[in-house]
């Protein structure tokens, strides 16, 4: 079972990232507009002009943040900003939401509607310079994760249900068709932000099942860890078997919220497996 690792509430606790050069976790909470974290007991955050929802780490100060409109590197230590590159900035409907740096140093980045509409969001991928679309026509991209071997990615469209994986080339771009990899149940939760581990198992956060399960590569479901919070969003999972998970009160009456009052709220708990360093990405 997981407790409570920071109980700031956040509106939608995304994007958590364990810093590997810090020995420290970030998160977003993307409604609330803020970067997250705790430095030993110590909690801190910033708050931007809009809304953040994934980052990658450049070096031990810097992270790559994307937000709204564009993609920008941050300085954690003095809160200096430089834009990288614009993210749909001509389109005030949408809004970035699931990221991830890959292991050749690019970054995958998620839009979707600020309400949510069919064929309103994608998936693009910054690398070198290029900031390309590599999956149009979803509607909450998810799931944006990479195998051990570098060779492999998934995403998810969160409301099919569906996760897919595709194959990587050399570069880390996509190759060939995507294919199924899971299908939750139609009338179940919707899988959220995932992970995987060092022996190439899948940690998914299945938002309305208040739990993070684990899936073996062949799709079959190993374990689930329960987490006090029905909307679970996304996981982290340090080398030492440290599994963060964030959570969100977006949309929850009152009444849910009384049954369930750590909503938005992040978790931790211990498991029996590894994680893989976040991989650094190279500008």
């Amino acid at each position: 079972m997981s407790a409570v690792f920071d109980a700031r509430p956040c509106e939608l606790g995304e994007g958590p990232l364990w810093h590997p050069a810090r020995g420290q976790l970030f998160w977003f909470d993307i409604l609330g507009r803020r970067l997250l974290t705790r430095s030993g007991e110590e909690p801190q955050e910033w708050h931007f002009s809009e809304m953040v929802s994934a980052a990658g780490w450049l070096d031990r100060d810097r992270l790559l943040i994307a937000a709204e409109t564009r993609l920008f590197t941050f300085n954690l230590e003095t809160g200096a900003q430089t834009d990288v590159v614009a993210l749909e900035a001509d389109d005030p409907e949408t809004r970035s939401n699931d990221g991830r740096a890959d292991p050749q140093g690019g970054f995958w980045i998620g839009t979707m509607a600020k309400t949510p509409r069919p064929g309103k969001g994608a998936i693009y991928r910054y690398f070198r310079g290029e900031l390309r679309c590599i999956f149009p026509g979803i509607v909450i991209p998810n799931a944006i994760a990479f195998a051990p071997d570098g060779r492999t990615a998934t995403f998810a469209d969160s409301p099919t249900r569906t996760v897919w994986r595709v194959a990587l080339d050399a570069e880390g771009w996509p190759t060939g068709s995507p294919e199924m990899y899971l299908q939750l149940p139609k009338d179940g939760p919707e899988p959220d932000g995932a992970v995987f581990d060092a022996e190439g198992r899948f940690w998914l956060a299945e938002w309305g099942a208040s739990h993070v399960a684990c899936y073996a590569p062949d799709g079959s479901r190993l374990e689930t860890v329960p987490v006090a919070a029905p909307h679970t969003s996304c996981p982290a999972l340090t080398p030492d078997g440290r599994l963060f998970v964030t959570s969100a009160r977006q949309d929850m009456t009152a009444a849910a919220l009384a049954s369930a009052p750590l909503s938005g709220q992040t978790f931790a708990a211990s498991v029996a497996a590894r994680g893989i360093p976040e991989h650094r990405v190279r500008l």
